[in-house]
């Protein structure tokens, strides 16, 4: 039996996990529970290359049961989990690193869940259910804020009370672990200590300005709400706009985190789908008009970006609508050329890792994101 390292991301409908040798470097298998959580979960697992090897049904909608499914999966391939690695969305102030998961620790993300009420509890409730299958299995919690703990005070602060600030009401910024993964990887394009604008464009989607290979400033703020608009939230709201929901339109918190969390972004101004390549191959003027706009907002993101670190030296698309759409990244370079940057449509169409032309002042590129690899990382250090 092949002992590895287990690396978890689990989201409201779908689990995905990896498992890497101990040194979080090799991946050796990748799996995923979809429809998590429910009486329709299905398990499959593949090798490292995507081949198949197991696809089945699970008996109930338990996480445990889910999650031992898991782990049995690899066993069958010969893979005995040592370690877990999670993804965990909130670290508030306190975790800048990540953190061996014991029973301070565990009490300690509790204190999260108001901070991120649709993304906390689904993490703590896989690490739970680890800990009641195998309670000496080690786990790691890996913190999507932590790497913007490098921002300066002026970037995390509102423009508010200042002992809100010290309680906690402030901008951390989100999707760390895909901006650490690609911090690691601007070496590759010369960027190491350049100032880099990263857009982080899927159905959650972000922008995050990083100067030496550390975060300098984020679209998101409290909540990963704020920022670019995205699949089915609306990115920067007008506070007032809540305000008029609950005085005018008679709207409890929970009615407004559902119009926040699920009826926004680009599903709410389409009223078709959230999904991009949907909107891009409809005629429906709503769908165009959805496209534009999250192409305005990343592009003037962007730019916002680049003036917070008093220059820029490039910019790098990744994630699902980063990685694989070719028009809308042509839509935000095109909306930046006045920056510096002049498309090699071809290069943007074949999805190529450069996307400008030899002679563009500034380049543009495709960098995959690995979340999973980067908590692997994380976690080995930390073992």
């Amino acid at each position: 039996m092949n002992r590895c390292l287990l690396a978890i991301n689990a989201g409201s409908a779908t689990l995905k996990f990896r498992a890497f040798s101990l040194d979080g470097q090799t991946l050796l298998a990748r799996g995923m529970v979809d429809r998590f959580g429910s009486r329709e979960a299905l398990f499959s697992l593949a090798d490292a290359n995507g081949q198949k090897l197991a696809e089945r049904g699970l008996a109930d909608a338990a996480h445990d049961t889910a999650l031992a499914a898991a782990l049995n999966g690899l066993a069958d391939q010969g893979l005995e989990a040592r370690a877990l690695a999670h993804r965990v969305v909130h670290g508030g102030n306190r975790f800048r690193q990540p953190a061996r998961v014991d029973a301070d620790t565990r009490s300690a993300l509790d204190d999260y869940i108001a901070l991120a009420p649709l993304h906390q509890p689904v993490s703590l409730a896989v690490i739970d259910a680890f800990s009641r299958i195998d309670p000496q299995l080690p786990q790691i919690a890996c913190f999507d804020t932590a790497f913007h703990a490098t921002q300066p005070t002026v970037a995390t602060r509102f423009g508010i009370a200042r002992h809100w600030h010290d309680e906690g009401v402030r901008r951390y910024g989100f999707h760390g672990l895909s901006y650490a993964a690609i911090a690691r990887r601007l070496p590759e394009i010369g960027l190491a200590h350049g100032k880099v604008v990263v857009c982080h464009l899927g159905s959650g989607a972000s922008a995050c300005a990083i100067e030496s290979g550390k975060s300098v400033a984020s679209s998101m703020g409290f909540s990963a709400v704020d920022g670019l608009m995205m699949g089915s939230r609306p990115g920067y709201i007008d506070p007032e706009v809540i305000l008029y929901w609950q005085e005018h339109e008679g709207m409890g918190v929970k009615d407004v985190r559902r119009e926040l969390y699920k009826n926004s972004g680009l599903l709410g101004v389409s009223g078709v789908s959230a999904d991009m390549r949907e909107l891009l191959a409809s005629e429906l003027p709503e769908a165009r008009e959805a496209v534009e706009l999250f192409c305005y907002r990343a592009a003037r993101e962007a730019a916002s970006l680049a003036a917070a670190m008093r220059g820029l030296d490039g910019l790098v698309f990744t994630a699902g609508i980063g990685e694989h759409s070719a028009e809308v990244r042509a839509r935000i370079l095109q909306q930046l050329s006045w920056l510096g940057f002049e498309l090699d449509h071809a290069a943007n169409l074949a999805h190529a890792r450069r996307l400008t032309a030899a002679g563009s002042r500034l380049p543009a590129y495709v960098l995959p994101t690995d979340e999973e690899g980067e908590m692997a990382r994380q976690a080995a250090r930390l073992l």
